[in-house]
């Protein structure tokens, strides 16, 4: 599938919070995170916009041209990360201070990644829930991912629904065989991508 994709930057961003917001508003980790529906609307933007304001400072965030899905990426060097301890605690304060969940789905996340070699991490990828299952995610992924392949580097994520593990495993990405389990909810799945040669 051909798709015009462009890096985003620092104007794009009320645009990409939207996007993921739409994009993620029924995903079951989200769901578990803000389980009240009403205040999922009011918070979850101001969430995911930790995510989206880290990528931009740190890494990079594709956008397709007609705004319908952008990816996260973050280069993730070798070794024990410095600051990512306070993320969890930045995201609570932000969305929502007396949800401990919105502290707790990060930390929980941070536990199992990897950092013995570096690698792109896939933080988040969004597509819009009307053009979702047209390919747009994988043709999103496509040229970091053959980037990986040229460069020899590995590729990480967290599938958030075993629907996107499925998707992932497509692409390469083989499940590290330790959940991520929210208590009392769903399971994410670390999946971890080896360069193709």
């Amino acid at each position: 599938m051909g798709v015009a994709i462009r890096q985003a930057g620092a104007n794009d961003r009320e645009v990409l919070v939207r996007l993921l917001d739409s994009a993620f508003q029924q995903d079951p980790v989200s769901g578990w995170v803000f389980p009240d529906e009403a205040h999922r609307r009011a918070v979850h933007g101001k969430f995911l916009g930790v995510f989206i304001d880290i990528t931009l400072a740190e890494g990079r965030v594709d956008l397709l041209e007609d705004g319908s899905a952008m990816a996260l990426w973050l280069d993730v060097p070798a070794g024990e990360p410095e600051g990512e301890d306070e993320v969890p605690a930045l995201m609570r304060e932000t969305a929502d201070r007396e949800n401990e969940r919105a502290e707790m789905v990060g930390r929980l996340m941070g536990a199992v990644h990897p950092h013995d070699r570096a690698h792109a991490y896939l933080l988040m990828i969004g597509v819009s829930p009307e053009r979702q299952g047209e390919g747009l995610g994988t043709a999103l992924m496509a040229p970091v991912l053959e980037r990986c392949d040229r460069e020899g580097t590995p590729a990480y994520l967290e599938a958030s629904s075993a629907r996107s593990k499925v998707l992932y495993e497509r692409l390469g990405f083989v499940f590290m065989g330790r959940t991520v389990e929210l208590p009392d909810g769903p399971l994410m799945w670390p999946m971890w991508r080896e360069p193709r040669g």
